[in-house]
């Protein structure tokens, strides 16, 4: 060997052999990770970051202090960050620039990847394919201040934004996209009518699952324009289950039928609540879906109108 490199806290020690590869001796000089790495960072989990070339790939993953992988080698880079007495690592994956987050012993921080970050003032935003999510760092980990969801359903897009801290507490990234993707399939079912997508939200209970007026035989078609509302709040139960729920207001177009003037189009707008019950992402489930307005407001025919008003302004017979 030809240097004896960075020690840790028990006094093993990295070295680098004439031949360029890292290895690990202990406080005996004895090796105890053979000198077959390219490179090698102590960390302070009892492992240390690892570089080695695979299938002539340059990746980064962690070993132990017997020459185990502790944590798998599908990374480009792995760095260490410290806010608010909290310890963290970042690794991008190699494949596809995705991060995994780690706290100071390799333990996920969350069950998912991210697409990109940004830390400031204590603070890190993660972003995925669809959502910005910023976190408060403190000595004990990432507090969720707020999400946004930028979504789709029916070529309609929408923004959903939470901020509540106590709504937030009870959330995860995955319940809210979950919650967010049902919503976008439930609203395409009550425009629709396509039953195929409810397999895709509820197993069973498809009758607590209604159309927009499915009983109204006067309307001829249903369009939506525009989602112009959308938020979660928590339900109160008898079930002792949490439950939220999505409100969604819809601008909508109506084609409609009447006895005097044939076809008539309409726009308002109506609110469709859908319902979940679940303590996490792996129980969640919607429950119902369904519009507060049980019928829709029809504007009275223009001759109605105009027999009132021509009543009105009529001068009284003598």
């Amino acid at each position: 060997m030809i240097s004896s490199l960075d020690s840790d806290s028990s006094g093993n020690r990295i070295f680098r052999e004439n031949s360029g590869l890292f290895g690990i001796i202990d406080s005996n000089d004895r090796i105890i990770v053979a000198p077959e790495w390219l490179d090698l960072k102590f960390t302070d989990a009892n492992m240390c970051i690892a570089k080695q070339r695979i299938d002539g790939n340059l990746l980064i993953g962690c070993i132990d202090y017997e020459g185990n992988i502790s944590v798998p080698f599908i990374y480009q880079n792995i760095e260490h960050h410290k806010e608010e007495g909290f310890e963290f690592y970042i690794a991008e994956s190699a494949k596809d620039d995705s991060r995994v987050i780690y706290d100071s012993r390799f333990v996920p921080c969350f069950t998912r990847s991210w697409e990109s970050y940004s830390l400031s003032d204590s603070e890190i935003t993660l972003k995925t394919n669809s959502g910005t999510y910023e976190y408060a760092i403190n000595k004990d980990g990432f507090r969720l201040k707020s999400a946004e969801i930028i979504g789709k359903t029916m070529d309609c897009s929408y923004v959903l934004s939470i901020h509540s801290r106590i709504l937030l507490s009870k959330l995860s990234v995955s319940m809210i996209e979950k919650m967010a993707e049902d919503t976008e399939k439930y609203i395409e079912f009550a425009y629709t009518g396509n039953d195929e997508i409810l397999s895709d939200i509820t197993n069973g209970g498809r009758s607590s699952f209604t159309q927009l007026f499915p009983d109204d035989h006067k309307i001829l078609s249903k369009e939506l324009l525009n989602i112009s509302e959308i938020f979660i709040y928590s339900v109160r139960s008898d079930d002792n289950v949490p439950h939220y729920a999505v409100s969604v207001t819809a601008d909508t177009e109506i084609e409609y039928s009447d006895e005097t003037s044939g076809k008539n189009t309409m726009t308002d707008e109506y609110t469709a609540v859908i319902e979940f019950s679940g303590y996490s992402e792996n129980d969640l489930t919607a429950v119902s879906g369904s519009f507060t307005q049980e019928e829709p407001e029809y504007p009275q025919p223009e001759n109605e109108t105009e027999d009132t008003s021509e009543n009105e302004t009529a001068e009284p017979t003598v």
